[in-house]
């Protein structure tokens, strides 16, 4: 039988040689893809932690709001329920005015310093201011061009909440119908919460940056010049808005623009730079009563914890992946030298000094 051609056996060596390459090259390229998926698929998962903080922000201030006019309503009702008030506010004249004043005047400073509450107000049918607890001197005036929420408590006699502006600014008003001890009805009372106190409180529970903007025109027709004063001016000024209320000003600007606000109708979600630092902005808009748009709040929630888990989970995925090329291609250079090569390059050396005996001659038959 004829032997092997030493040329086969050198080609299937030389292939031989070559498979650590190709199974390097092979498990770097899994492992290189294995990681661009993990790092898209924690992209994504950052992505959605990002979603339900925005969801939880949402949440927080829808919550905050209805809890604020929850308070002015049930403040506003137990005041309209008094025995006393049901008396004095029957003869609706100068002389009840000061006796409500004489009775309650305390009692709205107290709530004012400590329970947020910047307005009280007695109203006569349709929507007549009858007084105003923190401004008794202002009286008389007809509201029912910008207060829909008094004219249909007293057109309905139900009780209703939600925001207005007022002549005293901006705030969230419980209203209710007050009668006399006959059940006749008489008028309304209102609470109103300032936003300052709310927007202050939301910060120091949540640790979020938030901000008031009411929209300049009501704001200009609605509210006495000595609110609107000191705030109508162009740092304040963002769009067709006027900042009311904040918790840091400064830092809103950055994040929200006349260009964010331009063409807002639902709410609004995205994320913005500051400072070096990432922010996720919510923008709910504020309508009243009768479900005008009076303006919006902007909340800034810092995003630089998810950020900057995402930018250490790359990191350590690609530490990870190289630590995982450099291991595989340890092992199989060794496994396959060592257990496959050497015992080859063997196999070979021997081959090579086999030696062929001699062919035998016939024996010469004359010999």
């Amino acid at each position: 039988m004829a032997a092997s051609p030493p040329g086969g056996s050198f080609a299937v060596f030389k292939w031989v040689r070559d498979v650590p390459a190709i199974l390097i090259v092979a498990v770097v390229v899994v492992i290189a893809a294995m990681a661009i998926l993990s790092n898209w698929l924690f992209g994504g998962l950052t992505a959605s932690v990002e979603e339900s903080q925005f969801a939880t922000v949402e949440a927080i201030l829808a919550s905050s709001l209805r809890g604020a006019e929850d308070r002015a309503l049930a403040r506003a009702q137990m005041i309209a329920d008094l025995p006393s008030t049901r008396t004095l506010f029957a003869s609706r004249d100068q002389t009840a005015r000061d006796r409500l004043l004489a009775e309650y005047r305390s009692m709205f400073e107290v709530q004012h310093d400590k329970g947020g509450v910047d307005q009280m107000q007695f109203h006569v049918p349709p929507a007549t201011s009858f007084l105003r607890l923190h401004a008794p001197n202002l009286y008389g005036d007809d509201l029912s061009e910008f207060r829909p929420l008094v004219v249909a408590v007293n057109r309905d006699q139900i009780a209703r909440k939600g925001p207005a502006i007022a002549r005293s600014g901006p705030a969230m008003f419980g209203v209710v119908p007050v009668y006399d001890t006959g059940n006749r009805h008489l008028g309304s009372f209102e609470v109103g919460i300032d936003f300052g106190p709310l927007l202050d409180s939301l910060k120091a529970d949540h640790g979020l940056e938030l901000a008031l903007l009411i929209s300049e025109e009501p704001l200009r027709r609605f509210a006495a010049p000595d609110v609107t004063a000191p705030i109508l001016n162009d740092n304040n000024r963002v769009g067709k808005y006027i900042k009311t209320n904040s918790t840091h000003w400064e830092l809103l600007q950055k994040l929200v623009t006349s260009t964010d606000v331009a063409a807002l109708e639902g709410t609004e979600r995205y994320t913005q730079s500051a400072n070096d630092t990432p922010y996720g902005i919510v923008l709910m808009p504020i309508r009243n009563f009768a479900g005008d748009p009076m303006g919006l709040v902007a909340v800034a929630k810092d995003f630089s914890a998810s950020r900057a888990a995402a930018g250490r989970s790359l990191v350590w995925q690609g530490l990870l992946a190289l630590f995982a090329m450099l291991a595989l291609a340890g092992v199989i250079i060794v496994v396959v030298r060592g257990m496959l090569l050497e015992p080859l390059a063997e196999l070979q050396r021997l081959g090579g000094r086999r030696q062929v005996p001699p062919a035998i001659e016939p024996a010469d038959d004359d010999e």
